[in-house]
């Protein structure tokens, strides 16, 4: 703490309550520089590559983004409109990545649950909810939150209202039948939802049956659509180097600043 905050800390203080409204009261001084670099890890005299949005904790960049600034001499919204969302290419990645994580399960809920195992096929399905939610915050370019607020932020997303009670029925679904149904109906919400962005020529969708077995998935190839629309030559090489995402899960593990080195070793060390 230079001379300078440590006299706006003193100030404070002096001048803060000690409780507001029955609730203890907190304040931290930070310059924008030193704030961001406690909490992203990262300098903001560089230039930001695609490797940084990659390993920047998802939760953070929510964080640092949120809210409003209502007194700004230091130029603290200009520093937050650098961090407001992903650029298109790294969103275009991440999308690949969830869509990833949906597509390899759907069919697995019908898989367990035709073998007797519902509790297997709830917990699938469970995961595949999680999937499409997350797809829904990357549709909408909105950061998602950790899992404390994470279905509070989904339900003020534009799709939230409609897709929530669909998502509820796969939840709370007793079979595997009903619970693909739910399923199905939510996939094709989110299907709609991409195809109404027009980032991607139209995708289709279709029903299709496993191998002829007696469960149905609804799919399209969005990952497909999303690698055929990348332009920049650093996520391009990425995408090359993980084509179904992994970094963005590990970064959700490792998500304190201190850790983003780490994560930034990983993708170098894939080259």
């Amino acid at each position: 703490m230079n001379d300078d905050e440590a006299a706006v800390t003193e100030r404070l203080r002096a001048s803060v309550p000690s409780t507001f409204d029955g609730r203890d009261t907190e304040f931290g001084v930070h310059t924008p520089r030193g704030y961001f670099q406690q909490q992203l890890n990262f300098d903001l005299e560089q230039e930001l590559a695609a490797r940084d949005w990659l390993t920047f904790s998802e939760q953070n960049l929510c964080m640092v983004t949120a809210g409003a600034v209502f007194h700004d001499e230091i130029g603290l919204e200009a520093v937050r409109e650098r961090f407001a969302y992903y650029p298109r290419d790294v969103w275009l990645y991440l999308m690949i990545a969830a869509w990833w994580k949906v597509h390899p399960e759907v069919n697995l809920v019908g898989r367990a649950g035709f073998v007797g195992d519902e509790l297997g096929s709830a917990l699938i399905g469970s995961q595949v909810v999680h999937g499409l939610m997350r797809l829904c915050f990357l549709l909408e370019r909105q950061y998602a939150p950790y899992s404390k607020w994470f279905g509070t932020a989904f339900s003020r997303l534009e799709c939230g209202a409609v897709l929530s009670p669909i998502l509820s029925r796969v939840l709370a679904a007793e079979s595997w039948q009903a619970r693909e149904e739910a399923l199905m109906a939510a996939y094709d919400v989110v299907a709609g939802k991409h195809n109404a962005l027009g980032i991607t020529p139209p995708v289709a969708t279709e029903v299709t049956r496993m191998w002829e077995w007696p469960f149905k998935v609804l799919w399209g190839d969005f990952p497909g659509a999303l690698a055929n629309e990348l332009k920049d030559p650093a996520v391009k090489q990425i995408a090359e180097r993980w084509p179904v995402g992994g970094i963005e899960q590990v970064r959700d593990v490792l998500w304190s600043g201190g850790d983003r080195r780490r994560l930034v070793e990983l993708l170098d060390t894939a080259e």
